[in-house]
């Protein structure tokens, strides 16, 4: 769905009748029955549901932490269950990025060296390591914050720190699981106001999982999710 104004955009994931069951025999649970969902460049999806509905399973999925039971995950129209698990962690390392409600940053380790992991992985040294998390935190209003460690940093400069770390390496998702949970609602929108700043300023695909409402409508879509199925699939702004 391409925002209005703009020409369609290809398809970056696309689900086609995905299904997820964990346990065997009498202890199976489907968590997803049958997924089919399509989201393009560009897009800002919140996806929402109540627990249990499937929504952290199929972003489980979209992110490469998990496969289907059956059903086919298209990532820029290459099937990733054909991948191995070492491409799926390049394809994981190289074009997603992740956030998450507890933040998940290195204790003891300072702002920009948490910004500096993913690039350490991807083999990146020196000056342009040190510059590239730099222009991140900066690029989140961390500027003049590198050294500080995330004990001196209140929970909205740790977000900001864990978005600086997730887009550092200019991904082509970012998937966000619940990134206002642990904030109060004023840290909150200035987290959704950074995302869409991202989103409509740089193109960076963004799908978020959400049980706020008032967050959901920063996002262009909305996907609701029930009983393992996508229920309800809206643009934002729609009637009915």
């Amino acid at each position: 769905m391409a925002k209005p104004g703009q020409t369609a955009r290809h398809t970056l994931v696309e689900l086609q009748g995905v299904t997820k069951i964990y346990g065997r025999g009498t202890a199976a649970m489907q968590a997803l029955r049958g997924v089919d969902l399509r989201i393009e460049q560009g897009e800002f999806v919140a996806v929402m549901g109540p627990s249990g509905s499937g929504k952290s399973t199929c972003m489980n999925i979209v992110g490469c932490l998990d496969t289907p039971t059956s059903g086919t995950y298209l990532f820029k129209d290459v099937a990733v269950g054909s991948l191995s698990r070492n491409q799926r962690a390049l394809l994981r390392r190289h074009q997603l990025g992740f956030v998450f409600q507890g933040f998940n940053l290195l204790n003891r380790t300072s702002a920009l060296e948490n910004v500096e992991l993913p690039l350490i992985y991807r083999g990146i040294k020196g000056e342009e390591l040190r510059r590239r998390a730099t222009n991140s935190l900066a690029a989140v209003g961390l500027a003049g914050w590198e050294d500080h460690t995330p004990g001196e940093l209140s929970g909205g400069q740790q977000q900001r720190v864990a978005i600086a770390r997730a887009l550092v390496t200019e991904p082509a998702v970012l998937l966000a699981d619940e990134p206002t949970g642990n904030l109060d609602t004023a840290r909150s929108l200035e987290i959704m106001e950074l995302l869409t700043s991202f989103n409509r300023e740089l193109g960076i695909t963004i799908i978020m999982v959400t049980h706020e409402q008032e967050m959901a409508h920063f996002a262009d879509r909305v996907v609701q999710f029930r009983d393992g199925l996508v229920w309800t699939d809206q643009v934002e702004g729609e009637v009915g």
